[in-house]
């Protein structure tokens, strides 16, 4: 092995390169606050590293690149291990940058002669904010997708060029395929090389300057970078691997619901390091100075005083100031991205949007496992067709300006309207009129509608004044509404429970859809009977169900209540004489959905789709 080891030397000098590369004097002895430097770089290597397994598996498509973050994070064997590392180092390296800038800027090290350094410096910073910049766009995931497009438009107006900047940025005029693959290009070619070459000629400048050491230190006698200071870098790289690991196991890299160009995202948020800016921009005196003054003007100014740091801190006023400069920006920053999380987790419409953006992402994983991949037009595709996913926007869309569904729009958003002006604005809930159908077709259902009436159809109350005539007065205070009242002690009867269960699971029966506990059929049989002669175990009804509903007698026919086809029919049209015929208030939707969004609806609101068997069996 000596042998090989001198063949090796004498071929490369590798000896004088680890001498020249170990063995460097430390000014004052090895510090903790040094570290940050090597954990920057040794962060960057396991950026590369997991980098280079992600781009194996990575497809840089519109309709695909969802599609293989998804196997990266699902499928692939440590796939989630990788993308987990490679997604939490990215962050881990705005952290450190913070905390490098911030012990260059407190010992001095942007000082003579180390100004082209901390200039260095500076660009690799700005090459990181990239690297986070177009790696966010990568998984093509409606969070990603929106952000991005958010900071494209923020390029776009940048004075005199901004046009042509987005544009670039873009890769043409649309925001798209293109965008996607040249942000791939930015990403894992441009401008990592980029991030190498000056990041030798920061290493190379600094080793030829050395370590700055605090003047007060200066007596102590020096170290050595081996071991003395490489010891305590790599524990250092240790603790960040291991923080790195923690979130990857117990969080997890985000991946949200594939883009929706044509589904609007309420809540397009950068990364938490970029959520400061986006949260400054948001201030009523920065908003009416327009977004170029924000976005542009402000930030270049800022980082404009930052790269005169080494002038200003030749006097010894100077540097205070670029010390009490850099401690405000650091906390302002903090600030304003913890004022952002909790204006964020306040606000029910972002908090909505992100929910169904993961359960939308939750659901792509299940549809793409049935099928055994996605189809060529992509993991979308899926979603479009999918009730589960679709039904609860387009009840939202249709229907909940009158329904509700368990008391939000299907969305589980909440409808409200401003009122006021100014400091005194605020929202308020608008009343639904007409009933909630959260659990419409269902045995609760029927036995609110038998025994809770009123309370059921309360919201009916809340119509305009030209439906009250109809609606309000048929269904409020019509002959269903007088049955009710008149029989509700009967049939709140213990002795009858018997026979209100069986008249709720007849109802239910009807619907033919599938419930947690199966139709008890000898039960539905009992409340059949109970439907038709109104026989009682203790008394008996005012009027038997039959006696209105059967068909032709005036109120809605119930055979085949609540299921996909007596649904669809009363959609479409509610006035017909199997239904309320002139007692209807209801706005008929035939011409006004489609056959395929109705069967969705339907199917959602029936729970008709597919579900695993272990999903399914805790619904």
């Amino acid at each position: 092995m000596k042998a090989l080891l001198t063949w090796l030397d004498s071929r490369t000098g590798y000896k004088h390169l680890m001498q020249e590369a170990l063995y460097e004097p430390i000014p004052g002895g090895a510090r903790w606050r040094y570290v940050w430097g090597s954990t920057l770089s040794f962060v960057f290597s396991v950026q590369v590293i997991t980098g280079f397994f992600l781009w194996s598996a990575y497809s840089p498509s519109t309709q695909s690149a969802w599609e293989s973050v998804n196997y990266i994070q699902n499928e692939m064997a440590y796939g989630w291990l990788v993308r987990g590392i490679h997604h939490f180092a990215a962050q881990a390296m705005m952290i450190l940058l913070a905390l490098h800038f911030f012990q260059v800027v407190i010992d001095g090290a942007y000082k003579a002669p180390r100004e082209i350094n901390f200039w260095m410096g500076l660009i690799l910073l700005q090459i990181v904010l990239g690297l986070s910049l177009t790696g966010y766009l990568l998984p093509w995931d409606q969070k990603g997708y929106y952000a991005t497009q958010v900071a494209t438009n923020i390029a776009g107006v940048t004075p005199m060029i901004g046009s042509q900047v987005q544009q670039i940025a873009q890769g043409g005029p649309n925001y798209g395929h293109q965008t996607l693959t040249r942000f791939f290009a930015l990403h894992a070619g441009v401008l990592p090389t980029l991030l190498v070459v000056f990041l030798v000629i920061h290493i190379t400048v600094f080793r030829r300057h050395g370590i700055k050491c605090p003047d007060k230190h200066l007596s102590k006698p020096p170290g050595m970078f081996w071991p003395d200071q490489i010891l305590k870098d790599a524990i250092a790289c240790l603790a960040v691997l291991a923080t790195i690991l923690f979130f990857v196991v117990y969080k997890q890299a985000e991946l949200s619901s594939p883009a929706d160009p044509a589904e609007a995202y309420s809540a397009p948020r950068p990364e938490w390091y970029f959520l400061f800016l986006f949260r400054f921009l948001k201030f009523e005196a920065i908003d009416k100075m327009g977004l170029a003054v924000g976005a542009i003007y402000i930030p270049s100014a800022i980082f404009g005083i930052i790269a005169l740091m080494p002038i200003v801190g030749r006097w010894k006023l100077g540097h205070r100031f670029n010390v009490a400069f850099t401690f405000g920006l650091l906390l302002g920053a903090t600030y304003l991205t913890v004022l952002a999380l909790r204006e964020d987790a306040a606000d029910p419409d972002y908090v909505a949007a992100v929910k169904e953006a993961h359960r939308d992402a939750a659901r792509a994983v299940v549809l793409t496992r049935k099928e055994n991949g996605a189809p060529p037009a992509g993991a979308l595709a899926l979603l479009k067709s999918d009730p589960y996913t679709q039904g609860p926007r387009l009840f939202a869309r249709h229907c909940s300006s009158c329904h509700r569904y368990d008391g939000h729009d299907g969305t589980e958003r909440q409808i409200v309207v401003s009122v006021g002006h100014g400091e005194d604005k605020k929202t308020e809930p608008v009343p639904p009129s007409a009933p909630d159908l959260g659990k419409f077709g269902t045995r609760d259902w029927a036995k609110a509608v038998l025994t809770d009436y009123h309370e059921v159809f309360a919201p009916l109350k809340n119509l305009t004044v030209d439906e009250k005539n109809v609606g309000e007065r048929f269904l409020v205070e019509g002959d269903m509404a007088n049955w009710v009242t008149e029989n509700k002690a009967a049939l709140s009867d213990a002795a009858n429970a018997d026979d209100l269960k069986g008249l709720a699971e007849f109802l239910a029966q009807q619907s033919g859809r599938s419930f947690k506990e199966p139709i008890d059929a000898a039960l539905a049989t009992a409340g059949e009977a109970v439907f038709k002669t109104g026989k009682l175990k203790n008394g008996a009804l005012s009027m038997s169900c039959a006696e209105c509903h059967d068909p032709g007698n005036g109120a809605p026919v119930l055979v085949g209540y609540g299921s996909a086809d007596w649904l669809k029919r009363f959609i479409l049209n509610p006035g017909h004489a199997d239904f309320y015929g002139d007692n209807n208030a209801m706005v008929p939707f035939e011409g006004k959905l489609n056959d395929r969004d109705l069967q969705m609806l339907v199917d959602w609101m029936t729970g008709n789709y597919f579900m695993p068997a272990e999903t399914a069996a805790a619904h």
